[in-house]
């Protein structure tokens, strides 16, 4: 695949920051490690082969008649008569943390429990690992702020091309509108909302992009009104392109570059939301892995440091990362900076 000069010098640019670059390669890692996080951690194993036969417990429950177990009921795979009867009949290929997100281990003396070799970040006070819940908690995050980022930027792009292209009354009201709705204390109305419905991922989601569209209007709005005017924008009306195709094929892509850059500081902006809305109690229903769970664990148990410092830590981390890489961003659509490659 061939890359236009353009995109090759921004990409060297993006490069040129030196933070932003290998922020955006831990960001692939923690991505590499989250997104398959059954496969990392998990009280159940990857995969068994039992009597010749292919089982994947990470998909499907089984049964412990299935392992020549006594019970119809769902195997325990920690149970050490079915790990014998595995073992002795075939193999089993387990996570590297055999814990999943809502295991309990309940042969640690008591919980929360300090950080042990058994327990890398130590376990919760529901007698839970740290580690697991914060591999899955990451992973509920990201995807989150992504996909609140993707649908409001979407709505904003959209509202902030209808204003910018048509002005006049329409833009005028719709920035009185944007100017009350604004004004709203989203964090109060985002808890009022959370009341009247059974939080759930989805359900915050829609509450949350009913307030974080308006991020983008403004940027993608001044966009509009500059170029609507330039002579290439009044040869296109004059030789009778349509308005649709003039908004999305020639102006949009001016304002699609201030878009990308603003992109990872509204990726900042969901996740500490949903942080701040789980520490509060009306995030994600009770007993979800979560930052902002761990976070109230480690307010309730100040005599247990590693629950709030491990979850501090690692939101820390993924906040300084998503702005080091919208920093790059930044430097890489901006036309004026100069870089030593440039010189060279």
């Amino acid at each position: 695949m061939k890359f236009s000069p353009i995109t090759k010098r921004r990409w060297k640019n993006f490069k040129s920051n030196r933070r932003g670059y290998v922020s955006l390669w831990l960001m692939v890692v923690v991505l590499c490690v989250t997104l398959p996080a059954e496969f990392i951690a998990n009280d159940r194993p990857a995969l068994i082969y039992y009597k010749e036969a292919f089982y994947m417990p990470i998909f499907h429950s089984y049964p412990e008649t299935t392992f020549d177990g006594y019970f119809e009921t769902e195997t325990r795979y920690a149970d050490p008569f079915i790990r014998q009867q595995i073992n002795a009949h075939g193999w089993m290929i387990e996570p590297i943390i055999p814990y999943s997100a809502r295991s309990m281990d309940y042969e640690v003396p008591r919980a929360p429990y300090p950080p042990s070799s058994r327990h890398w970040f130590g376990v919760d006070d529901q007698g839970r690992d740290v580690l697991a819940r914060l591999i899955y908690g990451c992973r509920i995050s990201l995807l989150f702020a992504f996909m609140l980022s993707i649908a409001s930027s979407v709505l904003g792009i959209v509202v902030g091309a209808i204003q910018g292209y048509y002005g006049g009354m329409i833009d005028l009201l719709s920035q009185r509108f944007i100017e009350i709705w604004s004004g709203l204390p989203m964090l109060y109305m985002l808890i009022i909302l959370t009341t009247l419905v059974e939080p759930n991922f989805w359900w915050l989601l829609l509450l949350l992009l009913l307030f974080s569209w308006m991020e983008l209007v403004g940027v993608v709005r001044a966009e509009f009104l500059k170029v609507r005017n330039y002579d290439y924008v009044r040869a296109a009306r004059a030789l009778g392109v349509g308005e649709i195709t003039i908004m999305w094929r020639h102006i949009m892509p001016n304002a699609m570059v201030a878009t990308l850059t603003y992109m990872p500081f509204i990726v900042n902006g969901a996740m500490t939301t949903l942080t701040s809305l789980d520490f509060l109690g009306f995030g994600l229903p009770v007993g979800s892995p979560s930052l902002g769970d761990l976070l109230s664990q480690g307010k309730n148990n100040p005599t247990s440091p590693w629950l709030g410092l491990t979850a501090f830590a690692t939101l820390s981390l993924l906040l300084t990362m998503m702005m080091f890489i919208g920093e790059a961003l930044r430097d890489a659509y901006n036309p004026h900076k100069v870089f030593r490659h440039d010189v060279a």
